[in-house]
């Protein structure tokens, strides 16, 4: 197909926009766009059984600068497999390249560490932990761990969620791929050494989020997925959740969930309203704003909170799964966009956010 047919074929979806509205579900780049139906605006609701959609001026966002977002993907040629843009709890654009629809699940990767927070938050106002501040090694007294000293001895449930454990843990595959035949993936990550002392650097590690997912399944009684599902899924009407498991059937902590584009805007959705959800506080109000304030420098543009990034020049933050998985809140305009992607990097994306769809709000105000 020719550029300038492209173009026009572009151009025909954006009068299409202008007239109908901004709810562009499409296979990319070979079929013409099409807009569903949309569902007006018609007061308050909560998207346990579905979300509803809405014309994106009705929310007060630009549709032209939401086309012309579509547009960039198409000539940028960039690999995204699903995309959808809420604001005020309408979906007001959404995308999917074939062969993913409104139903396929997609391997979340890293994003799994943010619903694993959430656990952890939902576990602590249980009463199944005390608090962040309770030592980890305390978690597992049945447990003998090598290299053991002060500095571990001082290790919290905190550092684990902030990524400041001190464990010495190289950058790259090769440990991930360790873990992964080791008999027990808690003991594998605990009894690396320390190469730091525990809050004092940033050390990007999955394997403190699975330590994190055996705590909560160990003082919850229940498997982490089990409790996920009962506590956050089933509320929020997530039905087909799928959690990858390590050697002992535990649900990975740091990547392996698998859900729809639709339910990662559901978990976002839930953290822009401060935990609730139809009346009920899923997850602690304080948690929700500890776990998205940020607590490690990184040297990057975002910061890191409790198994969130953080993103200051919006008062925003972010889950980020590797390549291209992201649930972005943006709390000061009611927003949240969920891509799935197959990216060696995600900045492609957040410039999407920043150049379409923000100004988008802005450009309607």
């Amino acid at each position: 197909m020719s550029k300038k047919h492209n173009v026009a074929r572009w151009l025909f979806g954006l009068l299409i926009l202008l007239v109908a509205g901004c709810r562009i579900s499409q296979t990319m780049p070979t079929s013409n766009a099409a807009v569903q139906p949309s569902i007006t605006a018609d007061g308050p609701y909560w998207p346990t059984d579905g979300w509803r959609t809405a014309l994106a001026q009705t929310q007060s966002m630009d549709p032209e600068k939401l086309q012309q977002m579509f547009i960039t993907i198409e000539e940028q040629k960039l690999n995204v497999r699903s995309l959808v843009v809420v604001r005020n709890g309408y979906i007001v654009a959404e995308f999917y390249q074939s062969p993913f629809d409104q139903n396929s699940r997609h391997e979340l990767y890293s994003c799994t560490k943010s619903f694993v927070s959430a656990l952890v938050g939902i576990a602590i106002a249980e009463g199944h932990l005390e608090g962040v501040d309770e030592p980890v090694l305390e978690c597992f007294p049945d447990y003998d761990f090598a290299n053991t000293d002060a500095r571990k001895s001082a290790m919290t449930i905190e550092h684990l969620l902030t990524m400041t454990s001190g464990l010495n843990w190289p950058k790259g595959d090769p440990i991930y791929q360790q873990m992964w035949m080791s008999q027990d993936w808690v003991q594998f990550v605990l009894d690396r050494p320390m190469a730091a002392e525990p809050g004092s650097q940033f050390n990007y590690n999955s394997g403190c989020s699975h330590v994190l997912s055996a705590i909560v399944a160990d003082r919850s009684g229940m498997l982490t997925q089990q409790f996920a599902h009962e506590r956050l899924f089933a509320p929020l009407g997530i039905s087909s959740a799928n959690w990858s498991v390590d050697s002992n059937g535990l649900a990975i902590g740091g990547w392996g969930l698998n859900i729809t584009a639709r339910d990662m805007a559901k978990f976002g959705y839930l953290y822009l309203n401060e935990g609730v959800w139809d009346g009920q506080q899923i997850i602690p109000a304080e948690w929700v704003r500890a776990s998205t304030t940020p607590h490690a420098g990184t040297g990057q543009t975002f910061d890191y909170g409790y198994q969130w990034w953080t993103y200051p020049k919006w008062g925003a933050y972010a889950a980020k799964g590797r390549y291209g998985q992201l649930i972005f809140v943006i709390p000061e305009h009611e927003i949240v966009v969920v891509f799935t992607a197959r990216m060696d990097d995600d900045r492609p994306l957040i410039a999407l956010i920043e150049d379409y769809i923000v100004p988008a709000v802005q450009s309607a105000d």
